[in-house]
């Protein structure tokens, strides 16, 4: 499926790995390195609290930080990727996690701590923004498969830092623990250096005089470059429009914002979850912490099947509005099920359909990826859905601590986590319209994107 949502003729569609193998190892790496970066250190928190004092307030900003950081670089990643490229950026977003990683594991005291970790949510807020851009980019005809790919190893790196971290951690300190994740992202920046090499040099030799055969493509080549036929295909250059342009022009079209709600809304799922749903299941459903902790692996555990039907159904089968109705209604019944019926027997169904919130988080990246026409509209996309989708993220888990301690209980902010789900329906059924944001931006004020 194709930007404009239209299907790919046999003769646009390619062998995966034809020309294309260092974009997968690419994309793979990057996947892996967004979440194992920032599911590694809270295991291991009890084991850096031995060496020196985790003052509860540190504890609370380094929560709160993943969020805050990957809205602030939401906005700032566009205007570096405009001057940059896709590919450079997404090198220093890497190097920027590799760096922070290794200070993690250096950290003197929780202020040095809370610094490296603020780098590797900078890197990977950078990263959050690329990999959508990056996947249009590489494989506008593969979309599908490979944001199955994308977002299934997202999940799988998930699941792998809790498991290993803090048997890392015993046998060999939690600076190992800490640190071991850097060798991921460090992979991660080989195979788009040795693009932009690569690049640099076909743009040395594009550039010489041409061969005098008469032959169009260069002496040496039997074939245009992927680029160059994706340029010759789309007709004449237009010139694009600045990022703060497009950005303006984003903030009016009603589709941009329906797809921040759809990410914001899946965001706040997963980090309402993630900070607050063990202490619900514990103080509100009578569950040891032992359970709550399996149970909120369970939570999490719906994200990985989600992650491998979810981009296929929405990319060949445009089921972007069914998907997101289950997703929403299902995590309502859990919910309400956690609030009316919060017996110890029972919560699992509870958390289990609570869980199909997971639905919404691939649903959104792919809907980043195939609402926009071009891979740099899909930058400004990527970077206006998600700066605004993490604002959200950042405020609502803050907010149910409020409601929490103001009301002594689990049960407003639970109502208000279910009014969250239900009032976001209609945004994701708009956002299951076949349109990109340029078209609905011409249809809307009849001028040329």
């Amino acid at each position: 499926m194709t930007g404009d949502d239209r299907p790919l003729r046999n003769s646009e569609v390619r062998p995966l790995w034809r020309g294309r193998a260092l974009a997968v190892l690419g994309i793979v790496l990057v996947a892996f390195s967004l979440r194992s970066a920032v599911a590694s250190l809270s295991p291991v928190v009890d084991h850096v609290a031995r060496d020196f004092p985790m003052p509860s307030a540190v504890v609370g900003l380094i929560g709160t930080a993943p969020p805050v950081c990957f809205a602030l670089f939401g906005l700032l990643t566009p205007l570096m990727e405009r001057r940059l490229g896709l590919e450079r950026v997404a090198v220093i977003a890497l190097g920027a996690v590799t760096v922070g990683l290794v200070a993690r594991g250096l950290a003197v005291d929780s202020s040095t701590l809370l610094i490296a970790t603020a780098l590797v949510f900078a890197g990977v807020g950078m990263a959050n923004i690329l990999m959508p851009p990056l996947v249009k980019k590489y494989f506008p005809d593969r979309l599908g498969l490979m944001m199955t790919l994308y977002t299934t190893v997202m999940a799988f790196s998930t699941f792998l830092p809790p498991l290993v971290a803090v048997p890392a951690a015993d046998a060999a300190g939690w600076r190992v623990s800490l640190a071991m994740w850097a060798v991921f992202a460090l992979a991660g920046t080989i195979p788009w250096i040795v693009m932009l090499l690569r690049s640099r040099t076909e743009a040395a030799a594009a550039a010489a005089p041409p061969a005098e055969s008469g032959d169009p493509v260069a002496a040496g080549s039997d074939r245009l470059s992927f680029e160059d036929a994706t340029a010759l295909s789309t007709g004449p250059i237009v010139t694009a429009p600045s990022s703060s342009r497009v950005f303006s022009r984003l903030a009016r079209i009603p589709l941009a914002w329906t797809l921040a709600g759809v990410f914001g809304t899946s965001a706040s799922m997963a980090y309402t979850a993630f900070a607050w749903l063990p202490t619900i299941l514990v103080e509100h459903a009578g569950t040891t912490p032992q359970q709550a902790g399996l149970l909120l692996s369970l939570f999490a555990f719906t994200g990985l099947p989600a992650s491998l039907i979810v981009p296929v159904l929405i990319v060949r089968f445009r089921a972007t509005t069914a998907l997101y109705v289950i997703g929403a209604l299902g995590a309502v019944v859990g919910l309400l099920g956690l609030l009316l019926v919060p017996a110890p027997s029972i919560v699992w169904l509870w958390v289990l359909l609570y869980g199909l919130a997971g639905l919404l988080f691939p649903l959104a990246l792919v809907l980043i990826s195939i609402r926009a026409r071009e891979p740099e509209t899909a930058v400004a996309l990527s970077g206006f859905v998600q700066s605004t989708g993490y604002v959200l993220a950042a405020v609502f888990p803050f907010l149910l601590g409020v409601l929490h301690t103001t009301t002594g209980g689990w049960q407003v902010p639970l109502i208000v986590l279910t009014a969250l789900l239900v009032a976001s329906i209609p945004a994701g059924v708009y956002a299951g319209r076949h349109i990109t944001v340029e078209a609905a931006w011409e249809r809307r004020h009849g001028r040329i994107w």
